[in-house]
This record gives C-alpha cells, structure tokens and sequence, in this order.
C-alpha cells in the first residue's frame, strides 16, 4: 500500500484547459457574484470595441472569435469586476490592526474600493476623505521634502499608456527620476541585456511568426498559468508538427498536453494535443550551461562539417554582415569543460544534442522565455545567451524566426515606451522639452531595489504607488516593510485593498480608481485607453461596466489632480485639458516619442498598430552599430552554491494567482489543494537530509549574516532536478535579500536563491 500524501496534494492527471478550465471560470464567476454580468464581461474582453484583459500580455490574433478569453483571464476580469465592495462602512468596521491579521487573498476579496481614504492614527482606521482635501495632502507632504529626490513613484505594469505617460510627466515636472518599476522585479534584465546584444531590449516576433516558425524553443516558462492565450498558439503549432523544445525545472502540464476549450472534438472526446516534444528538466540556475553546452555542439558540428568539405551549420553571410564578437564567444564556450556544463545543467549529453539536432534542423526558430531567465543573479547574462544562440543561425530579423521574452501584466512593456524609466536618455529629455518647454533632471534616479534601500535607510521619506503590492512583491519584506512604516507620505492609487496600504506612514491615502472593465466617463464624454503587448502592437482599451461607486476616478484624473495641487502653474502645463480628453495626452506622447506618430489615427484601426522593432530589420541600435555576440564567463551563478548543503530555490506562482494577487489557494496542475505552505523537493534530497514527504521543514538562506526563515511549510515530494526546490511567491520572498540581484539590471534573483532545509524537531 503507497503511503497517504500530504493532506491538499494529489497527483491531477487532466490536461490543461478543457473542462477543468471552463469549470475553474464557472466557479470565479459564482465566487465574485457576477455570473450573469461577467458572462456578458467575458465576451467583450480583449475585443476590438471592448476592454484589454488586465491579465497577460500576449497579443491578441486577429479578431475572427468573440471568445479571446483564458482561465487565467477570467480570474483577472472578474476579480476586477467583482460585485463585492469594501466601502467606508468596511473600513469603519475594521482596524487597521485587525486587517493586518488578515491573508493576502482575504483582504482583496474585499471587492472594489468606493471612496478616498485617509488612516486616522486615532482610532486606527481608514477614514472617507474629499478628493481635493486629499489632493492638498498630498501635495504638502511632497512640496515639504527637502529635495525632489526623496520622493518614490512606483507603477504596476496594469497602467495604461495614458496613465503612465501623465505620471512620468508629473514625476519628472516634479524634480526627479526615482521610478522604480514592476519591470524592475521580472524582465529588467530582458530591458538592460538585448539592448547591448541586438539594439533594442523588446522581442522581435510578431504573432504571426508562430505560423512560420519551423521549431519552438521554451525556457523558464509556464504559459499555462502565466499567459494561457499563448496555449491557442502553441497547441496549433504542435498540431502542424512544429517541435517545441522545452527547458524548464518543473514539468509544468500545459507544456505537457493541452484541451483547447475552442476545440470541440478534443472537449467531447476528451482528448488533447502533446505540446513539449522534448521537455528537459535543467537544473534550477542551469540554464547558462545547457547554452552553453548547445552552443558548445554547434561550434563542435560546424567545424566537424567543414573539415567534411561542408559548408558549416553556422549562417555565415548573417554573422559576417550583421554580427561582431563571435570568435570571443567561441574562446569563452571553448573553455567551457563539459563535466562542468552537465553538472551545473543537470543535462547529459545526449539531452543537449537531441535540443542541437532540432535548432540544426529548423530554418526559422523562435525563443521564447519568461522569469525563470530573467529572475538569477546573471539574468542578464542568461538573456544575452539566449540571443548569441538565435544568432549563430541568423534567427533574429526574419519571418517565423526570432526571440520572444514573454511579459507579464499586459502593459508593463508600454509603461516602459512612454517613459517609466530611472534612466532617461537624450531621445526622451529632448522630446519632454520639445512637448512640454522644460527639460527634466537627466540624473539617474531609483529602480526597485534602490527604491527599497532608500526607504530603509531613511533616505526617501516619500511613496506614491501607481497601482501594484510593492511591498509583498519585493524581496526581504520583513526589512522592506519596516522601512515603508517609517515613511512620512504613502499614497496608493488602487482597484481593491492589499497588504502594502496597512503598511502605515505619518500619512497614508489611498485613491480608488477605474478598473479596465469600468467606463470612463470625462466632460467630453467616455474615453479610451492604450496598452502595449509583448509583441509591440498597441491597441486601445475602453470599459464598459457601471464603476462601483460614484467616488471613483480614472488614473489620468488622479494623477492630473495631484500634479495640479502639486505643481500649481509650473511649466503651464494644463492638466485639466488632459484628462478631459485623453486624445490631447495621447497627441503629447506623439511629439515626446515619433514612434507613435498618427497616434489618435492608428488606433482606431482594429488590432491597433506595431512600434517600430529595428532589430526585426536587422537594424542594430548598439554602440557598434551591429547585433553584439557578448560572453558571460564561467558558469556559476552565486558561490554560496559551493556550499555542500545548499538547495536552489526557485519561487513560482499557484494556477490561482496573478503576481501578488492570491485568487483562491489551489494550484490545480500541480495538485495543490487548499494550501500554499508547500515546498517541492526531489526524492533525493529528501532522502539525503533524512526527510521525507510531509515532513515539516524550515527554509534557511545561505547568508554570511542575517540568515533569513521561513519555518513550519510541508515537504512535498516532486518531479523537480536534484539540487532543485520550489515554492510559492511571496510567501518564499522572506530568504530572499534585497542583495540578491542581478548587479546588471536589478532584478531580483526570485529564482536562484540558495538555501538549506531541515527538518522540524
């Protein structure tokens, strides 16, 4: 008889999507209270007259279907468009200290926020209070700041264009450039690494590559969860017998097999369609190796055809036109010992060739990754790998070819184009002053982490958050939330309640706002919004649903109303004409950034338009004027690995869950129930530390001082590599310091953290 699993694990055999998925959406519905209105809600989602799904950022195909929904999607939409509503009664009714008790998925499910809020010290509780007296607060607490550069303004990646175009503006108005941003935490590293390798730091695919593409590569992704409308395009891929060659820790079962509920002999026969035609499980912090190992057998193979009287495997003609910097890259992978690479990959040379023998075969390749790349001390070093791959076959600059860095929230790319930025180049001053008629500070100002450290260190006595959980999503928040009490000024500007507005400053605000399902309803009448996918297309979003009250604002609005307060007649920039009509904020962007020329033309056109990408016409816009083979030496990602007990940790998020956002506690493909107190280990190291499956088991980082714990979670034995953990986000975020990070980017190291695991007494 097998021994009982833990209690909430058990082994889920059902592929991803089908029935499981259109039951998962039923049961959202009943839960937020909207069965009938978020039906009609659904259907208008990710629509040429409709709303953009507040979820993912995977494009949206040409409109021929009014069902461009996902689980996952759904989730988002109605969360957002709940019935429920935490009110001024609500508030009134609970403490502060009393909703700190709370969890992370009970405070949010709340529902929409109805009211301005400011916390009274008093009696402990958030209290309604005006617009414009909020407005003042707001503005005296900024103007009070010694400098500029005290203040943080942080913006989730749900901002519109509009949104976050105003906030650069105010922010920038204001005096400085401390933006740290959510794209610090997930693809900075795609945002500081293509740059230096082929000129942009954006993908250079477009949807309809996929349909040309004669392989797919994947790593560190998990589409299922994470951005499932990329399901559609992956399982008609497989169908046509496009291999898709997967890398990536954890056998995750929507690049295993896929029901496309779209499909309906696959839901009546219930059948489903193999994605992976090969899945290798590399080892967590891995990935450089088994680059390197594959690029170690291309160079091996060309020279092999060569001295065959071959031609080589290499595309030549590309590296000789358009590249510098191969032999470099050559000597570094030459020096690269494979008892090294299979160790550190957890690959053996049979996996890598099998990978070699598919990359050899495919004409045209896309590479597609996500934070399980980006998210390691040398993330940035991992992305460039990527690029110097695609490139040694000419894969950057051609149709059905090309590397795709799947984003998260479905516009933390634009909020990037429109000028969320530390780092302001010449292009971006020089159009804020032919705009607006003054020229911002060029001063680098604060990512994320530096945001953080200012706070704790005192430094920054300011924060005012577009949207976003900035304190659950940052690392170490047992530091980072202390700092945040200590601040002078936290203002939120929010859809629900989340843990980071209890975090109590000397003044606290938060700012209800419109949500993407929500119409927005100006003097001259319902405006429209933009968003920018992973793929560069811009596309307009407009709600459609009654707001919950009659108090909320639109983040324009917010934002023009606390510039006005703030700024009062500076630079005569007239905020107020604005937010009246988002065509005029829009028209500023244009003159800023020529990319968006026509902009109030081109969107009407349904499916919106693509930013230029000029790596996608073998533009280079690097310093050599080339796309750049660049080298990361060596294989280690962080020394303290070196140590004989240490485990890496990689963090993931349940199938109930979008960043921060906790929709319910089941994590339904990988057989999660109820719970999220789990670790994932390898049987092996179970065994090896004398624990075994359901063991209790505390969490220690690997630290020369100031170890950090996470105690009392439940060993669950998994398919996962040797060396290898698991664990949920943000619950693993506590050994996780504000040091580990990528030095060339800044971003977090959320999956490469090296810690060691006991077992409880």
């Amino acid at each position: 008889m097998s021994k009982k699993r833990p209690d909430g694990i058990e082994t889920y055999t059902a592929p991803a999507g089908g029935w499981g998925a259109l039951k998962a959406v039923a049961q959202t519905l009943a839960r937020q209270q909207i069965i009938a209105e978020g039906a009609r809600t659904l259907l208008k989602a990710n629509q040429p007259s409709g709303f953009d799904c507040p979820g993912c950022a995977w494009p949206d195909p040409k409109h021929t279907s009014s069902f461009e929904f996902c689980e996952n999607g759904a989730k988002a939409i109605t969360w957002e468009s709940t019935s429920k509503r935490a009110g001024s009664d609500f508030f009134a009714e609970h403490t502060v200290a009393e909703l700190w008790q709370w969890s992370d998925h009970k405070l949010e499910d709340q529902g929409r926020l109805t009211h301005p809020l400011i916390y009274d010290h008093a009696s402990d509780r958030y209290l309604p209070i005006e617009w414009d007296a909020a407005f003042a607060r707001i503005a005296s607490g900024l103007n009070s700041l010694p400098s500029p550069h005290m203040a943080e303004f942080y913006t989730s990646g749900r901002a519109s264009n509009e949104a976050a175009f105003l906030f650069q503006l105010f922010v920038r108005a204001y005096g400085t450039n401390n933006f740290p941003d959510c794209s610090n935490m997930c693809h900075e590293a795609t945002s500081v690494g293509l740059p230096m390798s082929i000129g942009v730091g954006k993908g250079t695919v477009t949807l309809e590559d996929f349909d040309h593409t004669d392989a797919i590569f994947s790593f560190g992704h998990n589409p299922g969860t994470n951005h499932p409308r990329m399901m559609t395009t992956l399982h008609e891929a497989s169908r046509r017998g496009v291999p898709i060659v997967v890398f990536n820790p954890l056998k995750e079962r929507a690049l295993e097999r896929f029901a496309a509920p779209q499909d309906p002999i696959e839901m009546t026969t219930l059948s489903s369609t193999p994605i992976a035609s090969a899945y290798h499980q590399v080892r967590t912090g891995g990935d450089l190796a088994a680059l390197k190992g594959m690029m170690k057998r291309i160079f091996e193979r060309d020279a092999a055809d060569i001295a065959a009287g071959g031609p080589g495997v290499l595309d030549r003609d590309f590296i000789a036109t358009h590249t510098i910097g191969l032999e470099a890259l050559k000597a570094d992978v030459a020096r690269t010992e494979w008892p090294e690479i299979f160790e550190k990959s957890g690959l053996t040379l049979e996996a890598l060739d099998s990978a070699v023998d598919v990359y050899l075969k495919a004409k045209n390749v896309i590479l597609c990754y996500g934070m399980g790349i980006t998210q390691h001390a040398n993330g940035t070093a991992n992305v460039q790998q990527l690029a110097n791959f695609l490139m040694l076959r000419g894969n950057i600059g051609r149709q059905g070819a090309g590397i795709c860095p799947l984003r998260g929230h479905s516009n933390v790319q634009g909020d990037r184009t429109v000028g969320i930025t530390e780092i302001p180049n010449d292009a971006l001053l020089d159009g804020m002053e032919k705009a607006f008629g003054f020229r911002p500070p060029a001063e680098k100002g604060h990512n994320a982490v530096e945001a953080i450290e200012a706070i704790i260190e005192g430094r920054s006595k300011a924060l005012v958050c577009l949207g976003g959980n900035l304190a659950v999503a940052m690392s170490d928040p047992e530091a980072t939330f202390q700092g945040m009490r200590q601040l002078d000024l936290a203002v939120h500007m929010a859809t629900k309640l989340n843990r980071s507005h209890l975090l109590i400053a000397k003044t606290s605000i938060i700012l209800p706002v419109l949500g993407r399902t929500d119409q927005d309803l100006q003097t001259t009448g319902p405006q429209s919004v933009t968003v920018e996918d992973s793929m560069s297309m811009v596309h307009s979003s407009r709600g459609f649903l009654k707001p919950p009250g009659d108090e909320l604002k639109s983040e324009p609005a917010i934002i023009a109303g606390i510039a006005a307060a703030t700024l009062g007649d500076k630079y005569a920039i007239d905020w107020q004409a604005m937010t009246a009509d988002y065509r005029l904020i829009r028209d500023k962007i244009e003159i800023v950034f020529p990319d968006f020329r026509d902009f109030n033309t081109r969107i009407k056109t349904p499916g919106g338009f693509r930013l230029s990408v000029p790596a996608c016409e073998r533009i280079w816009k690097t310093p050599s004027g080339k796309a750049e083979f660049l080298v990361a030496p060596g294989l280690d990602e962080d020394p303290r690995l070196r140590d004989n007990d240490a485990l890496v940790l990689t963090t993931l998020r349940s199938h109930d869950q979008y960043n921060t956002t906790i929709y319910g506690l089941d994590d339904r493909y990988r057989g999660v129930f109820g719970r999220r107190d789990v670790i994932f280990m390898n049987r092996l190291d179970l065994e090896a530390r004398g624990l075994a499956d359901g063991d209790l088991i505390d969490i220690e980082s690997i630290s020369a001082s100031n170890a950090r714990t996470v105690s009392g979670f439940t060993a669950v034995a998994y398919d996962i590599p040797a060396g290898s953990v698991a664990g949920y986000y943000p619950e693993m975020n506590k050994v996780i310091a504000l040091a580990d990070y990528d030095r060339k980017s800044g971003t977090p190291a959320y999956k490469g953290v090296p810690v060691t695991i006991r077992g409880r007494a």
